[in-house]
């Protein structure tokens, strides 16, 4: 379409061309034609100008029909050329619209798709919503519990700063730990609390364990101003200071545990000192392992709720091993009596077994009379009494009848 549109283009260039030199050759000639008539005396010299005028008049009329045609004929090449555009533009529009139509009906499906996946995930978004609110809501809920406990506990521990900071509830509590372990650790019947010894002190605990070791002591302490003072300090004479004040502490109840609970003769040789708190006892076997010896020395051991269990633990087995040995004699009585009663079934087994025996042999014997009697059962039944002759009838013994 391009090219024609320049075809046409030219066409139109070259008959203006035309026209325009065609007007030019007539002003030309009228410029002449004036110049003739103004001037009488080129009148005879202008003739012969006058016939080309002339014939260049009809050239000019040639050149205008030749023009008209070229007219016409540019006319009818434009209206071919606008029905191919216009068939062509028809084509296009055609194409267009079936392009159009099926781009349209292309979106229409990628919108629908488009809808569809939008739908699903705003599902999906939506059911993993409720289920992260769900979660949530439970996770709140476990940190509000959390929260409960937390202050729950905040409670207890400024309950059990109270209780700490009193020396006469401090020795309970750490009287109430010591019961806990050791009725968890010992039966009952095999300690008692708060016992009272010959010289009138009473011992939080008296396991009665037999002798030797004997009756062992454990007695409840907490040095818990040392131990705190110990942990605050912050100079180095602080903690000379602290250090100082715990040592004289562990020391004076090691001493007083060993004068008042180690008895001779009533008590075993050594006793038990019970320390509540893991914490302080970590701290004596870490920094101040001379106060730990000195209790060796007078036969004082420092124990903690885990170790203190532990050593209950071992003082259960030497009870029970205590109770079997008490025990023993019982135990050698009902052994012999089990002897005897063994004997008696031995023999009863022996005398069964010979009634085993004898009742075998006499199966065996009537088995082997059964046999017999089988084998001449059998023997009777291949007899053919048919083939008897009289003869040999008459030669056959009868019975005897007896008398009734």
């Amino acid at each position: 379409m391009q090219g024609m549109g320049e075809a046409i283009a030219a066409m139109n260039e070259s008959g203006m061309l035309i026209l325009i030199a065609g007007s030019g050759a007539l002003v030309l000639l009228l410029v002449l034609f004036l110049s003739l008539r103004a001037s009488n005396r080129a009148a005879q010299a202008l003739l012969p100008v006058s016939r080309q005028m002339t014939q260049l008049g009809q050239s000019v009329q040639q050149l205008q029909g030749g023009l008209q045609q070229v007219s016409d004929t540019q006319a009818q090449a434009q209206l071919q050329l606008m029905q191919v555009v216009e068939t062509r533009l028809g084509a296009v529009q055609q194409q267009m619209s079936d392009r159009l139509a099926e781009n349209a009906l292309k979106q229409n499906q990628a919108m629908a798709e488009l809808q569809e996946r939008m739908k699903e995930s705003l599902h999906g978004n939506a059911k993993h919503t409720v289920t992260s609110l769900t979660q949530l809501q439970e996770r709140l809920a476990v940190i509000d519990k959390a929260q409960d406990n937390i202050t729950k506990l905040s409670g207890d521990v400024l309950s059990l700063q109270d209780i700490l900071s009193n020396k006469q509830t401090r020795g309970a509590f750490g009287e109430i730990q010591l019961h806990d372990i050791v009725s968890k650790a010992l039966p009952a019947g095999s300690y008692t609390m708060q016992a009272t010894l010959s010289n009138g002190k009473r011992a939080d605990c008296l396991v009665h364990l037999p002798d030797p070791p004997g009756p062992i002591v454990i007695d409840s302490k907490f040095p818990l101003e040392p131990y705190e003072a110990l942990r605050r300090a912050e100079t180095r004479d602080e903690m000379a200071y602290a250090m100082r004040q715990m040592k004289a502490a562990v020391r004076a109840h090691i001493s007083a545990i060993s004068e008042k609970y180690i008895l001779e003769g009533e008590t075993a040789e050594g006793a038990l000192m019970f320390l509540p708190s893991e914490a302080v006892y970590a701290e004596l076997h870490a920094n101040f392992n001379a106060v730990v010896r000195e209790g060796f020395s007078a036969k004082v051991w420092i124990v903690s709720p885990t170790t203190c269990m532990a050593t209950l633990n071992t003082m259960r087995a030497i009870l029970k091993d205590a109770r079997m040995r008490e025990q023993a004699g019982a135990i050698r009585s009902e052994l012999s009596l089990l002897h005897r009663d063994v004997e008696r079934l031995e023999a009863r087994v022996g005398n069964l077994d010979r009634h085993f025996s004898q009742a075998a042999r006499d199966v065996a014997e009537i088995r082997i009379s059964a046999e017999k009697a089988g084998r001449r059962a059998k023997r009777l039944d291949n007899f053919d009494f048919e083939e008897i002759m009289p003869e040999e009838r008459a030669q056959i013994v009868p019975l005897e009848q007896r008398e009734p």
